[in-house]
């Protein structure tokens, strides 16, 4: 199972990055325009899933800052936003290849946003949950550039899995 998180690690790496590139070629204009997304904007989507990831990775390790709201703007321009995405990205493939099977099998607790309650439960479900929130909200940044007139990007994992990055899993 651990294979399993690492490739999913490494795969977010890479759409992440095949994401920002394309941003990076829109006017600020553009970039920041509201095309309906659950954000609205391209910026807010971006800055919505890092904060998102900076909370699971609270709760995860215990360690790094976290903002106490999923709309919160981590960071007002796209270089910042760019740079702190990728060293989020190193961060989590770092931290998933330091797991153990015991890791993924043993229990944790965080207290959600919406409810102080606190949760516990097996890392593994909520593990999956992270990286599929990830390729959720990457869908509406797909969207959001196309509409923008941006290039349609492959990010399907299918397409990971022929690169030279992701081969390793599927050879």
């Amino acid at each position: 199972m651990l294979d399993h998180y690492r490739m999913f690690a490494d795969y977010n790496r890479w759409a992440n990055r095949m994401i920002y590139a394309a941003a990076g070629n829109l006017d600020d204009a553009r970039y920041r325009e509201n095309k309906g997304a659950f954000f609205g904007s391209l910026h807010a989507t971006l800055n919505h899933v890092l904060a998102a990831d900076r909370i699971w990775m609270k709760r995860f390790t215990g360690t790094g800052d976290a903002p106490k709201t999923l709309d919160t703007i981590l960071h007002d321009t796209f270089a910042d936003l760019s740079a702190a995405r990728a060293a989020e990205d190193d961060r989590i493939f770092t931290w998933i290849a330091g797991l153990t099977e015991a890791d993924l099998a043993g229990r944790f607790t965080y207290t959600p946003i919406s409810n102080p309650t606190p949760v516990t439960q097996r890392l593994a479900p909520p593990l999956a949950h992270f990286f599929n929130h990830q390729t959720h909200h990457r869908g509406q940044c797909h969207m959001t550039l196309t509409a923008l007139g941006g290039p349609s990007l492959g990010l399907d994992m299918s397409y990971f899995l022929r690169t030279l990055e992701g081969r390793a899993y599927a050879d």
